[in-house]
């Protein structure tokens, strides 16, 4: 069954609430006040079946607005997820402000289709529905609802006449509305929310994305409070699941009726986040004032309400009728994904003055204007991987992450994987683990980074190299992308990795005649020693090099593990230990356990040298100390 949500918009007192009831049976407006005052306040809900010529039923779910100018924010509420409007206009009053604004609207939200219902006909005379009739046709011209393809149809609510020929267009209109994406991520704006007596807080709205079942986890935006779909009904009836672009309400736990309300939305969990930044596309209306750089507006989106500020991009002044980039910051957050639609109204007096499409719900905070209005421009275009190269490509050498990606795009992991390998086939970006990143960037931080270490091998010619976390940080690189790149140069046998060192090919340790003489007098001074050995500030002052070289040259040697370090100033060249491993062993044929004092004896050494080799044989497990003794393994 094929579900299409078909909305209502025109003047106060045009007749749309009473055709929703002649449609539908149903009485929209549900509120005590709008009964007693014979006027829509607030948004008004119906539902009804039909059979296409095709056999197959149409379920049209009706949103009703209010048409006073004082509800405007009510009806924008309403008018966000729909495929089909009827543009009502009372043929005894014809065309008023607020058919106009209401026009405007649906013709800034880009609702593709729509029918031009003229009410209250057997009120005219025949003369006067003509001369209706051609206002409208001159009203709508080149708009979605041009005569030349969008029906016009008199009707009498009262009299029933002209609602066959209504339905009958409602129902070949309703043929060409596209299925909603069902596999998109849920996201469902909420504009009703009431609690049922023995079931707790119930919300209403228009699934404009994927779809929920029961028992389903689902997010609170812009809260990001959890809760459950205990319950589902749809147009009125029970059901297992709800899918887009279907009129539903869902019965939720684990949440109070204090945390919802309208122009929350509840989403898929974990996917999405809220922002208070949007770069967008504005147009403004041809009838609006000039739109000032940084002015406030109101800022209507699906159901949610809020005030932003405009920050234009390029120009410091929109003029009527004109389209511009800009940046929207609005004072609560939103979700609202690429692709969504807008209106903006004047801060004061409150009126509508344009519409805004989303093109970008994260906004990096560093980018030059023109590359900013480049990036804007090719995700106006809409091409999915045209778009997501930009994506990619500006985040540079911090790459775009597959979770990053779906945020941005609303598009599911599922759907993102074909469009990366494509772009990966063409050559124009580099998977790296969860990341994406542009081919011309990974060469550029490739460059970077042997420049880096260049550089660092020219400063330090008497280190053999950098550790990866300094290079990693210096580069300002993910964990998983550093090793990427790593692994790319290795390949290429650009780098070498020993340990957590990182160097350039064939580049090692350069010493200057006097270094590798100084280095020389440090291995004899310690290999000489054996195990009685000097203290290192004796050495280094005999050398014929500045402190700061000699002790470099002191770190490569233990790096090279040619002297070891047991102790802040107990080093001792490899050679004596490996003698001392020797005698431990010929030690064990006289006796397997061995205490300090012998110890001391046998090698001829004070307590201070004598603990400091015993621990590091324990640590080597050539022994194991037992009570003040050891055992010789």
């Amino acid at each position: 069954m094929k579900s299409v949500i078909i909305g209502t918009a025109g003047h106060i007192d045009h007749g749309k609430t009473a055709l929703v009831k002649a449609l539908t049976g149903i009485d929209a407006d549900r509120l005590e006040e709008e009964k007693r005052r014979g006027i829509t306040i607030d948004l008004g809900f119906a539902h009804l079946e039909l059979a296409a010529p095709s056999g197959e039923k149409l379920r049209l779910g009706f949103i009703d607005v209010p048409g006073h100018e004082r509800f405007v924010r009510n009806m924008l509420a309403g008018v966000g997820g729909m495929d089909l409007v009827l543009m009502v206009i009372s043929a005894d009053e014809s065309i008023k402000p607020q058919t106009r604004e209401h026009f405007e609207i649906c013709r800034l939200l880009s609702i593709p289709r729509g029918i031009t219902v003229i009410t209250k006909s057997d009120l005219v005379d025949e003369d006067t529905l003509s001369v209706v009739r051609m206002e409208i046709e001159d009203f709508v011209r080149g708009s979605f609802l041009d005569v030349s393809r969008s029906p016009v149809v008199a009707v009498s609510a009262i009299k029933g006449t002209g609602l066959d020929e209504l339905k009958r267009e409602i129902i070949r209109l309703s043929a060409d509305v596209p299925a909603r994406d069902t596999e998109a991520l849920f996201r469902l704006p909420i504009d009703r929310v009431f609690t049922m007596k023995g079931f707790g807080a119930v919300i209403t709205g228009t699934l404009i994305a994927g779809k929920v079942k029961k028992e389903e986890e689902v997010e609170i935006f812009p809260s990001r409070k959890k809760a459950r779909v205990r319950g589902v009904q749809v147009h009125g009836s029970m059901a297992d699941q709800t899918v887009a672009g279907q009129r539903t309400a869902l019965n939720l736990a684990g949440v109070q009726i204090e945390d919802l309300a309208r122009g929350m939305t509840l989403a898929a969990p974990g996917a999405f986040e809220p922002t208070q930044r949007l770069d967008v596309q504005v147009s403004l209306l041809k009838e609006a004032k000039p739109l000032k750089n940084r002015a406030r507006v109101h800022f209507h989106a699906f159901t949610s309400e809020t005030i932003a500020e405009v920050a234009l991009y390029g120009v410091t002044e929109l003029k009527p009728g004109a389209t511009a980039f800009a940046q929207l910051r609005s004072t609560e957050p939103l979700l609202l994904l690429p692709g969504d639609r807008a209106i903006l109204r004047q801060f004061s007096p409150v009126v509508t003055i344009g519409g805004a499409v989303v093109l970008d719900a994260f906004p990096l905070s560093r980018q030059k204007q023109d590359a900013r209005q480049t990036f804007l421009k090719i995700l106006s275009s809409g091409a999915r991987q045209e778009t997501l190269l930009a994506r990619i490509a500006r985040r540079g050498h911090e790459g775009l992450s597959f979770a990053a990606a779906v945020r941005e795009t609303g598009l599911k992991q599922s759907v993102l994987h074909p469009l990366v390998a494509g772009l990966v086939q063409q050559k124009q970006i580099i998977q790296m683990g969860e990341f994406l990143l542009a081919s011309e960037s990974v060469q550029k931080t490739r460059e970077r980074l042997i420049g880096a270490l260049e550089a660092f091998h020219k400063a330090n010619p008497l280190v053999g190299g950098i550790s990866k976390e300094e290079l990693r940080e210096k580069l300002e690189l993910h964990q998983t992308v550093m090793e990427h790149l790593l692994a790319q140069l290795i390949r290429d046998k650009k780098t070498e990795v020993a340990g957590e060192q990182v160097r350039l090919a064939g580049r090692g340790v350069e010493l200057k005649d006097e270094e590798a003489k100084a280095k020389q007098q440090i291995e004899k001074a310690f290999a000489d020693a054996g195990l009685k050995v000097p203290l290192m500030k004796e050495v280094l002052d005999k050398l014929p090099v500045d402190k700061a070289r000699a002790q470099k040259l002191v770190t490569l040697l233990l790096r090279d593990r040619v002297l070891v370090k047991l102790a802040d100033d107990l080093v001792f060249h490899q050679s004596a230990l490996e003698n001392l491993r020797q005698l431990m062993a010929a030690q064990k044929a006289k006796a397997p356990k061995i205490d300090v004092a012998t110890f001391k004896d046998l090698l001829g050494v004070t307590r201070k040298y004598a603990i400091p080799l015993l621990e590091y044989l324990d640590q080597q497990r050539i022994t194991r100390r037992v009570g003040d003794e050891r055992v010789i393994l």
